[in-house]
């Protein structure tokens, strides 16, 4: 089978680009710096179905995210988690975390509707990661 993007991922996310392994989304909530890696392998819905060297990219390729999520923008806490509840297939969320933000220290999830960034917003985000993501391919 080949890999394609859930479609409750492709409605609440913008596709911001790809590491080696994994696509990197960003969540269409502007309240939280909120981007979501999800491996680019068909059929997983779980890490250890991966094989043991694509988990270990997984996680050097969340810690380099985590990493520069939290120098970009500053992060309180960066809350990092593979739920899966809703969405089956595999993906982790990263989450900039501040202690002023709308849902501290409660999860995000469930918090309220999101509100969706402008198209400005986008971009001055695509701008930033271009710059300071190196490792990573922006669209």
């Amino acid at each position: 089978m080949t890999f394609a993007l859930h479609p409750r991922l492709q409605q609440d996310c913008i596709e911001i680009g790809s590491l080696p392994l994994c696509r990197l989304l960003m969540m269409n909530d502007k309240q939280y710096p909120w981007f979501i890696l999800v491996p680019e392998i068909a059929d997983i819905t779980e890490i250890h179905q991966l094989t043991s060297t694509d988990r270990h990219r997984l996680i050097e390729e969340s810690c380099y995210l985590g990493e520069n999520l939290a120098r970009l923008f500053r992060a309180d806490k960066m809350n990092i988690a593979a739920l899966g509840n809703l969405v089956p297939q595999l993906h982790l969320h990263h989450v900039v975390r501040y202690r002023t933000d709308r849902a501290w220290p409660a999860p995000v999830w469930g918090s309220g509707d999101a509100i969706p960034y402008s198209p400005s917003e986008i971009e001055d985000i695509l701008t930033l990661l271009k710059k300071n993501l190196t490792r990573c391919r922006i669209v």
